[in-house]
């Protein structure tokens, strides 16, 4: 299976730079299992949902990740954190390889080796520091700098656990309120934690599809929580996977792509799991997602759900009637 064949022509005008200022007023776009599509709202997710159904949201915390400092030459360097190794020592992403001294805001220093590793020195407790002076790691294709109005615009209203370095995109058209109106209507809605690495935004770098490998991320469900999934399934109800993200977390416990502990009621590890067309779903029925980029993994995600011919057939519509693609961008339902 090549990665080309999940190509397309996404005008660069139809990225989304800011979120809608009403979360439920983003655009959704309806796939049905007969291909039929149907253009709505958000705040119209709740009329096709069913009492008993399972939303499955994500509920990580972004945090921000992104820092820009100063080298001992002057020149500014900006890295992404993307996992703590130990304290005080981080995986980052940067340009170049970079290797030396760097400083950051709030008397933080950093000895940085090629651009890979950052070692940190600092007075007090170095999260709190990053999460004063870090900025929210918004997406390259987003041409602007993160501000503080990201700061709430790039977290959705189910983050709790912190551990994030990208949001889960789907969540981020809930508010309170469509929450309430879902639940009233006799849906559950359950969550479970994956945090997004660089596994779910890494390019495909080969040429077949079959060849890429995912980075490991963490995930934590709740043991109840499959108990409930089964009910659910053997009542011929469905579960609606709010992401990729979620997807990925619940797909690749039950597929076994993983690797898990059990502690407390919790299952918790980390999964690798790759979710591309000739995939069998277990578990997931239908998907709130965002529009992704071309040849992405999450594009093969949403393309294994519902075919590949299907999926494009409404991108193009989508882009045929100006819907907003990418994390601050509108939805669809795959039913």
């Amino acid at each position: 299976m090549k990665v080309s064949d999940f190509d397309f022509s996404l005008p660069e005008k139809l990225i989304a730079e800011r979120p809608c200022k009403d979360r439920t007023t983003s655009r959704l776009l309806v796939l049905q299992r007969n291909s039929t599509i149907e253009h709505r709202h958000f705040y119209d997710l709740p009329s096709y949902l069913d009492k008993g159904d399972i939303l499955l949201i994500n509920n990580t915390r972004v945090f921000p990740a992104r820092l820009t400092g100063l080298k001992e030459n002057g020149n500014k360097i900006e890295i992404l954190l993307v996992r703590e190794k130990e304290s005080n020592v981080w995986e980052i992403l940067s340009k170049g390889k970079f290797t030396g001294k760097v400083k950051f805001s709030g008397n933080m220093k950093a000895e940085i080796n090629k651009g890979e590793i950052a070692y940190f020195n600092c007075s007090g407790d170095l999260m709190n520091i990053i999460r004063e002076y870090g900025k929210m790691p918004l997406p390259p294709y987003i041409k602007r700098q993160p501000d503080e109005a990201d700061r709430n615009g790039y977290q959705s209203i189910f983050a709790k656990k912190e551990g994030s370095i990208a949001a889960p995109t789907a969540n981020l058209h809930f508010t309170d309120g469509l929450i309430k109106e879902i639940s009233s209507s006799g849906v559950s809605v359950r969550e479970l934690t994956l945090h997004v690495g660089i596994g779910t935004f890494k390019p495909i770098r080969n040429d077949y599809v079959e060849k890429h490998y995912m980075d490991a991320e963490y995930f934590e469900i709740d043991r109840e929580l499959l108990i409930e999934i089964a009910n659910a399934k053997s009542s011929g109800k469905k579960v609606i996977s709010v992401g990729t993200t979620t997807t990925r977390a619940i797909e690749g416990y039950v597929s076994g792509r993983c690797s898990v502990s059990f502690f407390n009621g919790k299952i918790k590890g980390v999964t690798d799991t790759f979710i591309y067309p000739g995939y069998n779903f277990r578990v997931i029925a239908s998907l709130i997602t965002n529009f992704h980029l071309p040849k992405s993994t999450p594009l093969m995600l949403t393309s294994a759900l519902c075919g590949w011919d299907r999926l494009l057939k409404a991108y193009k519509e989508a882009i045929a009637r100006r819907y907003r693609f990418l994390s601050y961008g509108d939805a669809m339902l795959i039913l």
